[in-house]
């Protein structure tokens, strides 16, 4: 597992916008999930590894009511769920065909499931919303995931829009969207958020006292020992 309880705890400090620009300086550009918005305003920031899901293109023989009963399904993904994990689906982008409704959400709320996000959409939302599970998906849609999509498997790599995702790498989701931090920079990348969170604190409260940006964002060597001395006074 690459999400200690400490390294969570800072990343619930740590916006994605503010995860970006620190992925970005480590060469990292494809980090945020296209298409995956948070539902509904107000989002909370939710830090989870990722359970990863896979559909492919709807196939008639395969793509059936009746694969809901599969060993290969959602049903029996979401039983492999741990608590804590962020459930992400790469649903191809579809946007006519509800990868998860009421029911399965419900469950997954039950077996501690942290969020689900996905760049497909959802259906039965009044019943999703009533479960308290916090979303982040392309919109809604009525028709079943069989209408567009069949679901092949667990735990493996995925694309969800358009970013590479791996089990147990960690997503980050808060109002600006999904972002990815790969397993191995977890911590790192942890720390790093967490610093520049303080940084950019105190360069708003800089400009709030009519500091010009010129030299304070980005910092010159004059700005850093004034935010150096105002860190070692706290």
């Amino acid at each position: 597992m690459s999400l200690t309880p400490e390294t969570r705890a800072c990343l619930e400090g740590v916006s994605t916008a503010t995860l970006t620009t620190i992925l970005l300086k480590k060469g990292l550009r494809n980090v945020w999930l296209r298409g995956a918005a948070p539902w509904s305003s107000g989002a909370r920031r939710v830090v989870g590894p990722a359970f990863t899901m896979r559909f492919v293109p709807a196939r008639e023989d395969l793509a059936t009511p009746e694969s809901w009963a599969s060993p290969t399904s959602t049903r029996a993904a979401i039983e492999a769920m741990e608590p804590g994990v962020v459930a992400v689906i790469d649903a191809q982008g579809v946007s006519d065909a509800g990868v998860f409704g009421d029911i399965l959400c419900a469950r997954m709320v039950k077996r501690g499931v942290a969020a689900l996000v996905t760049d497909g959409v959802i259906r039965d939302a009044v019943g999703v919303r009533g479960t308290g599970l916090d979303v982040w998906c392309a919109g809604v849609a009525a028709p079943p995931s069989v209408a567009g999509l069949t679901f092949v498997g667990w735990q493996e790599p995925i694309s969800c829009g358009g970013v590479a995702i791996f089990p147990d790498d960690v997503i980050v989701a808060d109002e600006d969207g999904a972002v990815v931090i790969p397993a191995a920079l977890v911590e790192g990348v942890a720390d790093l958020g967490v610093e520049q969170e303080r940084f950019e604190g105190w360069v708003v409260s800089e400009v709030e006292r009519g500091v010009a940006l010129p030299g304070l964002y980005p910092p010159n060597a004059e700005t850093q020992a004034r935010y150096q001395a105002w860190k070692a006074s706290r």
